[in-house]
């Protein structure tokens, strides 16, 4: 049975950190590229950050360039994003999402809240 599991969201002070974690069971997850998406209520849902594997080539928003740093373990089958100087607009849940391109079928993970408020 596939499975991701999000993990490390939670309410944080703007300008404080959150290290989110995405573990994998159940399918190869050293061969799919993972990403990080987020959806605030009432928008739709937006790629945040993505990984390539074996290489590890990152891609990220612009939104969050600079202040967030996605990787992973293959041997543990975890998906991390770490997150620094986080701003009220980063308020969100956060899914971890492996892709399956054409030939695979691509899974999502049920999400975690990040609220950054004062």
């Amino acid at each position: 049975q596939v499975q991701l599991v999000e993990s490390g969201g939670g309410l944080v002070q703007p300008g404080g950190s959150l290290r989110l974690s995405c573990a994998a069971s159940g399918f190869t997850f050293s061969s799919y590229p993972m990403s990080w998406y987020r959806q605030a209520p009432g928008k739709e849902r937006e790629l945040v950050a993505s990984i390539t594997s074996p290489s590890g080539n990152t891609n990220y928003a612009d939104a969050v360039k600079g202040r967030f740093t996605i990787s992973r373990d293959n041997a543990k089958k975890t998906l991390y994003l770490q997150m620094n100087s986080l701003k009220p607009e980063d308020t969100s849940v956060y899914y971890c999402y492996a892709y399956g391109g054409l030939f695979r079928s691509g899974y999502w993970g049920q999400g975690t809240q990040v609220t950054v408020s004062s």
